[in-house]
């Protein structure tokens, strides 16, 4: 069927009321895929009105080549962070490797999410084993626990009950708030809280009926001592701090400002339409680097089809640009756009 061009402007839909029930499965050739987190809201975002079970099939098929592209690429990437400051230490190219080492984590984070969806790879199983020891791990994640989570956000984004909705319910906020978030980040209280709750979490799991469940700390634990290890054995072990105080500090604004980013200041955040509740930043491409590696700027086409892999979320916008389907979608071109909103006063 083909869609109704919408209006110009946003129209104003009738609230919808949550039904955690909903959710898009497809039949495309011999493919079954589950696409979690899709509504249909008022015939606005279905996602048969804007893209064809052919759509579908191509843009939900995963590449094993693309996946290990990205992971290998985002750690040959921290190799090469490691050996520059390591070959020229000074106060630049060691606040350089901090801010570096930093996006490289979140490029970690972005593929854990990927696989959490069972989107960057083909097989399940290598979406869990890569997910989790390339990708959750190093950064102190648990990819099958994150992911849990993550999915009932998707079920449930656009209502009072996202798991998530503590991130940005409150923007938007005034300077002073925002500025007092951002010290607390770089100065490492933000991430300290979290580690604090990470070995709190563990420490009281020692106990023989839930001692299963402080494995994944363990884990976590000795991947950190594995690149460690690796780094000593080049002798450049000191470089490793780098790594731990990038993680404490700028990993932590990073993950604030992609929040911001993706859900905060939004047109309604708790209308069920995903144009509504959920924003793409078509940043350049030094701030995809550090903010959004791996396509995560591209949120809304992430919402609208979450089986979606990440390389293929520009070209899944475009293809809803030609549909019609963001007429009348804000545009923000850049992270100081969303900020300008977010950050008010």
């Amino acid at each position: 069927m083909a869609p109704q061009q919408p209006s110009s402007h946003w129209p104003r839909l009738k609230k919808q009321h949550y039904n955690p029930s909903i959710s898009l499965q497809c039949a495309v050739s011999s493919i079954r895929c589950e696409v979690i987190g899709t509504r249909t809201i008022g015939g606005l975002m279905n996602v048969s009105d804007y893209a064809s079970p052919e759509d579908v099939a191509y843009f939900t098929t995963r590449s094993d080549w693309q996946g290990w592209r990205l992971v290998l690429g985002n750690w040959l990437s921290i190799a090469a962070i490691f050996a520059v400051v390591a070959a020229w230490p000074n106060p630049i190219t060691i606040v350089l490797a901090v801010i570096l080492l930093a996006s490289r984590q979140m490029g970690l984070s972005v593929m854990m999410h990927d696989c959490g969806h069972r989107s960057l790879f083909r097989s399940k199983r290598l979406n869990a084993v890569v997910g989790q020891w390339l990708c959750a791990l190093p950064v102190m994640s648990d990819q099958p626990s994150y992911a849990r989570g993550h999915l009932e956000h998707h079920a449930k984004s656009g209502s009072i009950a996202d798991p998530d909705l503590s991130n940005y319910q409150a923007y938007p906020v005034s300077r002073a708030s925002f500025k007092r978030k951002v010290i607390r980040d770089l100065s490492g209280q933000t991430g300290f809280k979290l580690m604090s709750s990470i070995v709190h979490g563990a420490a009281g799991a020692l106990s023989k009926e839930k001692r299963a469940s402080a494995l994944p700390f363990v884990k976590q634990l000795l991947v950190q001592l594995v690149l460690f290890a690796i780094l000593a054995a080049c002798g450049i072990g000191w470089t490793f701090l780098l790594w731990a105080v990038a993680y404490m500090t700028v990993f932590m604004l990073i993950i604030r400002i992609r929040q911001v980013a993706e859900h905060a200041a939004v047109p309604d955040l708790f209308d069920l339409d995903t144009r509504m509740n959920t924003r793409t930043v078509d940043a350049p491409w030094w701030q995809r680097m550090i903010f959004a590696p791996c396509g995560v700027n591209y949120h809304l086409e992430h919402h609208f089809m979450a089986s979606v892999p990440s390389y293929k979320l520009r070209e899944l916008r475009e293809h809803l640009r030609n549909r019609h389907a963001l007429d009348g979608v804000p545009q923000f071109d850049g992270y100081g756009a969303v900020l300008r909103q977010a950050v008010t006063g």
